[in-house]
């Protein structure tokens, strides 16, 4: 359930077709918001997301993050009678994510033009790996493959190392975030002017546009950015550093007047006045010499010590947190995390919330997990008006499941 009462997205109907990772986050960015978010998976399988590890008794942790609280209609869309059951549900949608390979839905007869006949405001939101135009439209892709081709990997790690890609589905999560804004505008210029879109992302996209400068660097200076481990290639001092303790923290200088409370914080004032020190240029010119200075410093004193003088000082520091530290802060236990319940993770589990914060809304609650098909009947009978004996009928022939093919 969802306090719809102020949701910014109250009464929106989201049909969502994407598996795995990408859209179904932009399914729950939107859900997240107030709106009502249907599903659709394979009758037998469900999303192959159900299957991830890590597990706890049978249900995959990671499904759960991003499905809490939406519906499920099992649909068999390799079947006629399936794919019309989807382009009715589709008639009474104002958002669909789907992120099957390009061409795929052209191939069913659901072509934006076709079903914008039947729904002319509809929002057709697509998410794939090269996007539906270019040259590598059709190749397949996932994450992985966004993450290097977008120039991520190559920047990721430090100059002695292989590029690097992370440990989580970065990619897939920025795409699917910026498919819940392609579609939150979307739904802006459709409440203008009455018309609907296609909201197209590709996944290295919204990835290439947060490396930075790497592009815009290259074609005006002809130089390749490169890794630089923890520290910036843009300010120094910035990184993470050790503690005497063992305990990790971060330091970021970034802007002069750090730099400088940094220096005094650290009992180093003089610094202030080195030509080595004193300006981000020259900061930067003798990086490795500022670092190894800053490194000592931290080193000399166990994590809390530096933390609260660092404080003292208004420099911009903070630990390096695991989860543990996380699910054990009270700023991240008020504003952050959120409760999920009514799922076979059980108690104490917890999860972070939205990504942003609206004045007037409490946010979601993440009450539950749908099995497949769950509310096939309860979604044909709402929004098709399918009696009990059409669905039996639905089912009898293959085209739909009613519930609970599989709970992984």
């Amino acid at each position: 359930m969802t306090n719809t009462r102020t949701a910014p997205l109250a009464g929106v109907k989201v049909l969502e077709l994407g598996s795995m990772y990408a859209a179904p986050t932009a399914g729950r960015m939107l859900r997240d918001f107030g709106a009502d978010v249907i599903k659709v998976e394979d009758p037998n399988a469900g999303d192959m997301a159900r299957q991830w590890q890590p597990q706890k008794d049978g249900q995959s942790i990671g499904y759960v993050r991003l499905n809490s609280g939406k519906r499920s209609v099992g649909v068999n869309l390799r079947s006629a009678e399936g794919q019309k059951v989807v382009r009715d549900l589709i008639a009474q949608s104002d958002i669909v994510i789907e992120s099957f390979r390009p061409g795929r839905l052209e191939k069913w007869g659901m072509d934006y033009d076709t079903l914008a006949a039947d729904n002319p405001g509809l929002i057709l939101t697509r998410v794939s790996g090269f996007g539906q135009t270019g040259p590598y439209k059709a190749r397949p892709g996932f994450g992985t493959v966004a993450e290097t081709t977008s120039g991520f990997a190559f920047l990721n790690g430090w100059p002695e190392t292989p590029p690097t890609a992370p440990p989580f589905g970065f990619a897939d999560s920025i795409a699917g975030i910026s498919a819940a804004f392609g579609s939150a505008m979307a739904l802006y210029r459709r409440s203008a002017t009455g018309e609907g879109s296609v909201v197209d992302v590709a996944l290295h996209e919204p990835l290439m546009f947060i490396l930075g400068d790497a592009i815009l660097n290259y074609t005006t200076t002809g130089e390749i950015m490169q890794r630089h481990g923890n520290a910036s290639g843009a300010a120094s001092p910035r990184g993470i550093y050790q503690a005497s303790d063992g305990g990790w923290l971060s330091i970021a200088a970034s802007a002069q007047s750090i730099a400088m409370r940094l220096f005094d914080a650290m009992g180093r004032s003089d610094l202030k006045d080195d030509p080595r020190y004193a300006t981000n240029e020259a900061r930067m010119a003798n990086n490795e010499i500022v670092q190894q200075t800053v490194r000592e410093w931290v080193a000399s004193m166990p994590r809390p010590e530096v933390l609260a003088i660092l404080d003292a000082h208004e420099v911009v520091a903070a630990g390096v947190n695991d989860s543990s530290d996380i699910v054990g802060d009270p700023h991240f236990l008020e504003r952050t995390l959120s409760a999920v319940t009514s799922t076979p993770l059980g108690a104490g589990a917890l999860v972070p919330g939205p990504v942003l914060h609206m004045d007037g809304y409490d946010g979601p609650v993440y009450d539950g997990l749908a099995s497949v098909g769950e509310h096939t009947a309860e979604v044909l009978a709402e929004r098709l008006g399918i009696d009990g004996d059409a669905i039996a009928s639905l089912v009898a022939a293959g085209a739909v499941s009613e519930s609970g093919a599989t709970e992984r």
